[in-house]
């Protein structure tokens, strides 16, 4: 529906030629309808002049009627034209949702508007035909006719104002789909600005590591694959939908950022290989002079001690040595990745070396480090017996706190610690004690006795002396 506001104190308010070409219009009344005030003054001078006007002007009823009738015109133009200018306001908010939303709810405004378009087209069609089935302007208007004339047009009024408080109840409903759909325009350009930029950022970023002599060929191919989607963002949401055109956005703008993040770390990331190169070089030289050093630490516990402390170690050396040697062909190959500026591969193949040279040093320094063990343990067994009985000790006191017999699910594990420390200590009787048996034992009950301690604070609530 079309209306052009007019001035209803002046003249009449009548609907355009369009709405009259969407719903029929009525002959020569039409063109003198639309004829403007000046114009017709101008027309009427001459006549005046010469002979009082043009029009017999009847008083009394007729001329009464003839005024409430055209009153009744004025009134159903102004809510002609309010229905109009409502019409086109909520069909600006429909399509603004359904542009953003393609829910069931936004699909069903849609739906709705619709109907009521159909609704406001036939209110407008009856107000348009008794403002064209009456001339109120006419000289010889009978009282009838004007009665008649202010009936039909306060009728059509009447709808027109009902189907405005429909559009007005529907406009109301659209509240919460319409604040959504505005919300997603809102962060649409920001948004789609902010890839555009992350995207230059990037780009930067890339011409400032290949002034450094850096390549970055995977951060470069990166920027490349998201080309097409910039070109989907300039196409603008109209062709791509707004929903997508700000997951795209948003997505752009995360995937430059990163680009942009790992292309300014570059530098840092090829000093901090060479860096590694130089110290995990440094560390396997290191571990071949150690490596050297097991076979008289394992000469010396096969002097001293029994079989079974040191069977485990005896094939230390000859894996270290093996295991050193592989730590440096991956740093060799780690250097070459390097001088390629293959910075992944290198990154990896240092990765590799690392974990060799740390299993090399544990195993290097479980030699020595059982050596010692072993020396302690010989010297002085007592010291062991001891502080493994000192916390079984402390696991039972804490077991009777509060308690007159201990809980069977506590005192079990702890009878079997003691009885099991027992027999380790029957080990170490005999012309060979197998002081490493003993010890692992030891520690074994310590490591029961542990867990009975945490188990019982948990059930107690883990206060500090319960």
């Amino acid at each position: 529906m079309t209306a052009t506001p007019g001035t209803p104190s002046t003249q009449p308010y009548a609907p355009p030629s369009s709405v009259r070409a969407r719903h029929g219009s009525g002959g020569p009344r039409d063109t003198l309808v639309l004829i403007g005030l000046p114009l017709l003054a101008a027309l009427a001078l001459p006549a005046a002049f010469a002979g009082g006007g043009t029009r017999r002007w009847f008083g009394g009823r007729a001329e009464g009627q003839r005024a409430e009738a055209q009153a009744a015109k004025d009134d159903a133009a102004a809510a002609f034209y309010e229905l109009d200018t409502a019409q086109r306001d909520l069909q600006i908010s429909v399509e603004t949702i359904t542009a953003v939303d393609d829910s069931p709810a936004a699909r069903r405004a849609a739906s709705d508007f619709e109907a009521l378009g159909q609704r406001i087209d036939e209110a407008s069609r009856r107000y348009i035909q008794a403002v064209d089935a009456h001339d109120l302007d006419r000289d010889d208007l009978e009282a009838s006719v004007a009665a008649r004339a202010r009936t039909e047009l306060t009728g059509a009024k009447d709808e027109l104002v009902r189907v405005k408080a429909e559009l007005d109840r529907f406009a109301g409903s659209l509240g919460p789909l319409l604040g959504k759909a505005e919300t997603q325009l809102a962060r649409l350009a920001p948004a789609v600005e902010r890839a555009r930029q992350a995207l230059l950022g990037a780009s930067d970023a890339l011409d400032a590591v290949r002034r450094s002599e850096l390549r970055a060929d995977d951060l470069a191919a990166r920027l490349a694959a998201l080309s097409p989607e910039l070109t989907r963002l300039n196409q603008g949401a109209g062709q791509h939908g707004v929903a997508q055109t700000l997951e795209r956005a948003e997505r752009v703008q995360r995937e430059a950022a990163a680009i942009r993040a790992e292309a300014e770390r570059l530098p840092e990331k090829a000093a901090e290989i060479d860096h590694r190169l130089v110290s995990l070089r440094t560390r396997a030289e290191a571990l071949t002079t150690r490596t050297g050093q097991v076979d008289p630490v394992l000469s010396e516990l096969r002097r001293r001690f029994s079989a079974a402390c040191w069977q485990d170690l005896q094939q230390v050396p000859e894996q270290a040595a093996q295991h050193v040697r592989q730590a440096e062909l991956k740093l060799r190959e780690a250097r070459t990745a390097r001088d390629a500026q293959r910075w992944a591969d290198a990154t990896a193949l240092l990765s590799t070396a690392r974990a060799l040279l740390n299993g090399t040093d544990e195993a290097v320094s479980a030699a020595g480090d059982r050596l010692t063990r072993l020396n302690a343990v010989q010297k002085d067994p007592q010291r062991e017996i001891e502080r493994t009985r000192f916390a079984i000790r402390d696991a039972q006191r804490l077991a009777m706190t509060g308690r007159a017999t201990p809980d069977p699910r506590h005192a079990r594990p702890l009878d079997d610690a003691v009885a099991r420390l027992e027999r380790a200590v029957g080990t170490l009787e005999g012309r060979h004690p197998d002081y490493w048996h003993f010890l692992t034992e030891t520690e074994a009950v310590r490591l029961t006795v542990a867990r009975v301690v945490a188990q019982i604070r948990a059930e107690r609530g883990g206060g500090p002396g319960r």
